[in-house]
């Protein structure tokens, strides 16, 4: 059986909704050849449009979480994590994928995963591909997951986005002390790495960023928020002498980063002609995450904890502001 966690990652600048999340589900649900699969949904107290989507999806399995430990109200990515981790401990399949609400798989998804899974490896990356043909989601997606978008380098490879990832099972069980609490994709990565288990990219497994209604200043919080709770997770692993210098040379990360998407975007070929159209907000995207980095790495911590806004969630209400 092929257990699939839909994370609800949308919530980033908002309150959490199912407006990513129903037509993922609907595509879960057409899957072409697909194998024996449960659906798991694991998210926050209030999610609006919950009720309606159990009734119209009796199969999945949606688990409301009310005791997440990073939820914060103002904006905050930290519970994704969360999420995902208590999604997997529900988990019953012989394979375990792992995707986000705003993701649509493709007709054949389900089978490819299924397939690639009978070489011996321990986890499958797929390919991330842009679903909405506007240059701000162009954009986003260019700053998400270009290093995923096809031409994908099949094989063995470090790295798999948890937006499209699946593992076997008893590779996941063996390193659950890793996961247990949050899963952060590069440490579950590393561990299996360590292990001598291999991980691997596949083309063919393809998913595609949905994102709708975006709006620049939406996306540009988003960004910052990002960019802060990465350099805050970068911080809490490293001493204040690391801190320090990441915060120094943070004012150069926006040339850095649009130098490497500019020469990954070459190398694919593919889309160079709507990379130079979405040029402009993609700049101001990758600069709103570096103010965001810098900030973390000043800091050393993400958005504090909002407990009274968790609290407020957990009883169904809304979050105060």
């Amino acid at each position: 059986m092929l257990s699939v966690v839909v994370a609800i990652v949308s919530d980033t600048t908002g309150q959490p909704d199912t407006t990513h999340l129903e037509p993922c589900l609907a595509a879960l649900a057409r899957q072409d050849g697909a194998p024996a699969m449960e659906i798991i949904v694991a998210h926050l107290p209030g999610t609006a449009g919950i009720a309606g989507l159990r009734d119209r999806h009796p199969d999945v399995v949606f688990k409301e979480v009310s005791d997440l430990r990073t939820y914060n109200s103002g904006g905050g990515r930290e519970h994704h994590d969360e999420i995902r981790a208590r999604g997997l401990a529900l988990a019953r399949g012989e394979i375990i994928a792992l995707i986000e609400d705003h993701g649509i798989p493709a007709r054949d998804w389900s089978s490819k995963i299924v397939e690639r899974h009978r070489q011996p490896i321990a986890a499958l990356g797929g390919a991330i591909e842009n679903g909405v043909d506007l240059p701000l989601n162009w954009a986003v997606y260019f700053c998400d997951f270009q290093r995923y978008q096809n031409p994908l380098p099949a094989g063995e490879s470090s790295i798999a986005s948890d937006a499209n990832v699946s593992y076997k099972r008893s590779a996941l069980i063996a390193i659950q002390p890793v996961w247990r609490e949050v899963f952060h994709e590069s440490a579950v990565n590393s561990a299996l790495r360590s292990r001598g288990e291999s991980l691997a990219l596949a083309p063919d497994v393809v998913l595609y960023q949905n994102r709708q209604g975006l709006r620049l200043s939406s996306a540009l919080k988003e960004r910052f928020v990002w960019g802060r709770s990465y350099a805050a997770t970068r911080a809490e692993l490293a001493g204040t002498f690391h801190r320090m210098f990441w915060a120094i040379f943070a004012p150069v990360l926006p040339v850095l980063i649009m130098a490497r998407m500019i020469r990954m975007s070459l190398a694919k070929r593919r889309t160079c002609g709507v990379f130079i159209k979405a040029l402009p907000l993609t700049a101001a995207l990758v600069v709103s995450w570096s103010l965001g980095e810098f900030v973390g790495y000043v800091t050393g911590r993400a958005n504090p904890l909002d407990t009274q806004a968790m609290e407020a969630i957990a009883r169904g209400s809304k979050a105060p502001s």
